[in-house]
């Protein structure tokens, strides 16, 4: 989401309009759910997607007609079975699409300039577009103005899921949960950009500089250097972090773990084989783990894809990460149309 607002600025920095198409309601499956955007410039898809296929290609058309007459929309877009059409979507539903014209010069900018400056700060905001087409509003955790126009009320749209009203819809943006990498190995090499791409702050933790550098994790939002024996020393968890344990073997894992374990997480998993997590889990049992925080720990960590590689086992992580983030998220229930 992040990337969206950053394109929307680099347009308005060239001068150049835009429409944020934004999926406000569903009905039945559909690919993408609500609160499911994308960006149009005047060459067409800038950033993001609403799902792909007919149904995103007739609003990209849409958009540009829009483009060129400086207006918004609110517009839906079927996506049942129509055998007399030229494409044949196979997710049955329907979506709900509210296209806002965005010019590049005036209060619009400031809204997206303070949104972007919140991302920085990991505070949250809430976009609030009006469907009349009107400036939006940009509200605080506690519904307060923070740029553009006070919406008529401000009651419950700074909910942590996106709400429609009659006249308003309000879009959460979020910081991304943090990702903490302990050990700065090949494996975590790999894991730490792919993490960011898909939305994760990521931190990682060595007690090795030659491991632990901007220039061998230039995206990381921090990089430490620190004791694995006195964690709290240089970072502080809680209970929305992920914690991933890559140390360069059992005593560190073990080390990591009994201190990460006696706070809440919201994941926490380490790599290794069986027979090196019994060893570990038999001595965090020793250190007065409970045995039911010791069973929460994804270990082997990972999706089951048989990886090998470092590039694998990231995929792997990544994978089960997203999952995990998606059912404490509550979006569990939203799939992509399955391929026919």
């Amino acid at each position: 989401m992040n990337g969206i607002y950053q394109t929307l600025l680099s347009l308005m920095e060239r001068e150049q309009d835009a429409v944020l198409a934004v999926i406000i309601e569903e009905e039945g499956s559909s690919p993408r759910g609500t609160g499911a955007q994308m960006l149009v410039g005047p060459e067409g898809l800038s950033a993001g997607t609403i799902g792909g296929g007919a149904a995103e290609g007739s609003a990209l058309e849409l958009a540009a007609g829009l483009l060129r007459e400086g207006r918004s929309e609110r517009r839906s877009f079927r996506l049942r079975w129509d055998p007399k059409a030229k494409e044949n979507p196979v997710c049955g539903g329907e979506i709900g699409v509210y296209l806002q014209y965005i010019p590049s010069s005036g209060p619009w900018r400031s809204v997206i300039e303070t949104l972007l400056l919140r991302q920085d700060e990991k505070a949250p905001c809430w976009l609030v577009l009006r469907l009349d087409g009107g400036l939006p509003g940009l509200l605080d955790e506690k519904g307060r103005l923070l740029s553009g126009a006070l919406p008529e009320s401000s009651a419950c749209l700074t909910a942590s899921r996106p709400v429609l009203t009659e006249s308003l819809f309000s879009l959460p943006v979020l910081p991304g949960e943090r990702a903490v990498i302990f050990g700065g190995g090949h494996c975590s090499h790999a894991l730490a950009p792919l993490l960011e791409t898909v939305g994760f702050r990521v931190t990682v933790f060595d007690d090795r500089p030659e491991f632990a550098n901007r220039e061998r994790f230039p995206l990381a939002e921090r990089v430490i250097v620190g004791d694995y024996l006195h964690i709290s020393s240089a970072l502080t968890l809680d209970g929305d972090d992920y914690a991933i344990v890559m140390t360069t073997g059992h005593q560190h894992d073990f080390a990591v773990l009994e201190q990460i374990l006696r706070g809440p997480l919201a994941y926490a998993g380490v790599i290794g084989s069986r027979t090196k997590t019994a060893y570990v889990n038999q001595r965090l049992r020793e250190a007065g783990i409970p045995e039911e925080v010791i069973q929460s720990v994804h270990s082997p960590i990972g999706t089951a894809i048989r990886a090998v590689t470092p590039e694998e086992i990231a995929v792997s992580i990544a994978g089960e990460l997203i999952l995990c983030r998606a059912l404490r998220r509550g979006d569990a229930g939203k799939y992509a149309c399955p391929m026919s």
